[in-house]
């Protein structure tokens, strides 16, 4: 997938970034080697690639940010993804965590609210050869036709979590989100029937999502 795309230099530092994210307390595998494998350089602005391997945040423009891999790769391990699996991404931001999940194996949707950093995304995804079905609109609502889903990840922090993305859930979903306002955290939501266990995992620090279904929270 990303075969022309890479320096030694670039690789050499990758490799630093996977080690950290091992001492960070990351040990799926496959998640590991996604990281080892997507080059996120690619994904942030030309003059941010000296930066683009380091553990933080980083801005890709139009207000919004790449999160810090140590957050791409806890979202990604509490998916749980196998490599068979449907997965929603409300956020497509830069397309690194789309590339991330591609590189797992998983069917990929991924949606975006702002037309030119989604646009940006679909360039360089297509560059590296990432097969994902992408879009631009209004994550909170989901993807119906495309749904249910056997993960769904947030890149955005959710005053309340919307009622359609737990609706297009499928049976034993897991939903990733951050929720909250000032006080925020990373929470993994499970579907069992028609009920919504919910775990806060870690403390966290997004740009907000906005929001327009007003619905509230399904308990």
């Amino acid at each position: 997938m990303v075969a022309g795309h890479v320096t030694e230099h670039f690789i050499r530092d990758r490799r630093r970034m996977v080690d950290r994210l091992r001492a960070e307390g990351i040990e799926d595998l496959a998640v590991l080697h996604a990281f080892d494998v997507v080059p996120r350089h690619l994904f942030v602005p030309p003059e941010l690639h000296h930066q683009a391997y380091e553990l933080s945040p980083l801005p890709i423009g139009s207000g919004q940010t790449i999160s810090s891999p140590v957050i791409h790769a806890i979202s990604l391990e509490l998916a749980r993804l196998e490599g068979h699996e449907r997965v929603l991404e409300v956020g497509t931001g830069s397309g690194f965590q789309t590339a991330l999940l591609a590189a797992l194996g998983v069917e990929v949707y991924s949606v975006e609210r702002i037309a030119k950093l989604a646009a940006r995304a679909e360039e360089v995804l297509k560059r590296l050869g990432v097969e994902a079905h992408l879009r631009v609109g209004d994550g909170t609502a989901g993807w119906p036709e495309a749904a249910p889903f056997d993960a769904i990840i947030v890149g955005a922090a959710a005053v309340h979590v919307p009622g359609a993305l737990l609706a297009q859930l499928a049976q034993q979903g897991r939903l990733v989100v951050p929720v909250g306002d000032r006080d925020q955290a990373l929470y993994r939501i499970l579907r069992v029937g028609n009920e919504f266990r919910r775990d806060r995992i870690i403390g966290a620090r997004f740009v907000p999502l906005i929001q327009q279904d007003g619905e509230p929270e399904k308990r």
